[in-house]
């Protein structure tokens, strides 16, 4: 049973969920519409984990390249990596080994956010 959730807001939800599942190969597993038509809460998955997420504000200040909000595991980095890129993703820092033995990289969504893959798994 899970406990902790990664909560995360963007300007237009239903774009990011687009590109997350597109790029970052999440999959969609609920997703609740307001009034308006603008996603009021969503959850999307990468194997048993869920990240949640819905229309809000775009961060105030732009993250800095080390300030990810996500970090997931992926078994093959590098396959992992090429398939953001080629989705558009930023790639802010390319796949990298660790001094603790994970290959990790890092990306960039297209509201700012900033996302951590690695091949660690506390």
């Amino acid at each position: 049973m899970r406990s902790i959730y990664p909560v995360l807001r963007y300007p237009d939800a239903r774009a990011a969920i687009d590109f997350l599942r597109s790029a970052f190969d999440l999959t969609l597993h609920e997703l609740h519409e307001g009034p308006d038509g603008t996603v009021r809460h969503a959850q999307l998955g990468y194997g048993d984990d869920l990240v949640m997420l819905g229309t809000g504000p775009a961060p105030a200040v732009r993250p800095a390249d080390d300030d990810y909000r996500v970090y997931v595991a992926v078994d093959d980095i590098d396959t992992h990596h090429a398939r953001a890129r080629a989705a558009g993703a930023e790639i802010v820092r390319p796949p990298f080994d660790t001094d603790y033995g994970s290959r990790d990289y890092v990306a960039r969504d297209p509201a700012g956010l900033v996302w951590s893959f690695g091949t660690y798994r506390p």
